[in-house]
């Protein structure tokens, strides 16, 4: 099944509703989506110029899955609510490798970094959920 931008933006918006990305301070994943009007690649570049970043801003590209790996990982130690924490990432690590393609994460900047978790919709833009991570 094929989703519009807006349907993909909409999906994302209500599963990440109330989720928080915990770094060394929690903030919320929020639905986005970059369309231009035509076919563009993704690099560091027009990342940091869609975000308005200054162009020497320090960005890394980290490996979709990799970014996920430690909240979509199941601990037996976990109480119910963060199990449930667990499934509701699961399912936004689902949804997004169903509905988008060449998945990143940019991390843009240095101890308060905005992060872009995107990948490419079925019309060429992009769509994902952005957040902030603290890391001194």
């Amino acid at each position: 099944m094929t989703l519009t931008n807006l349907e993909i933006f909409e999906l994302l918006h209500e599963t990440a509703k109330g989720l928080l990305w915990m770094s060394e301070s929690d903030y919320p994943l929020e639905a986005l989506t970059w369309q231009f009007g035509q076919k563009i690649l993704l690099d560091n570049e027009v990342v940091l110029k869609i975000t308005k970043h200054s162009l020497d801003t320090p960005i890394k590209v980290i490996e979709f899955d990799s970014f996920f790996q430690g909240v979509v990982t199941h601990k037996d130690w976990h109480n119910s609510e963060e199990a449930d924490t667990v499934k509701r990432y699961q399912e936004i690590v689902r949804l997004m490798k169903q509905y988008l393609s060449d998945l990143k994460v940019y991390k843009v900047g240095k101890i308060e970094i905005d992060v872009y978790i995107v990948g490419k919709t079925n019309t060429g833009d992009y769509a994902g959920l952005a957040t902030i991570s603290i890391e001194t």
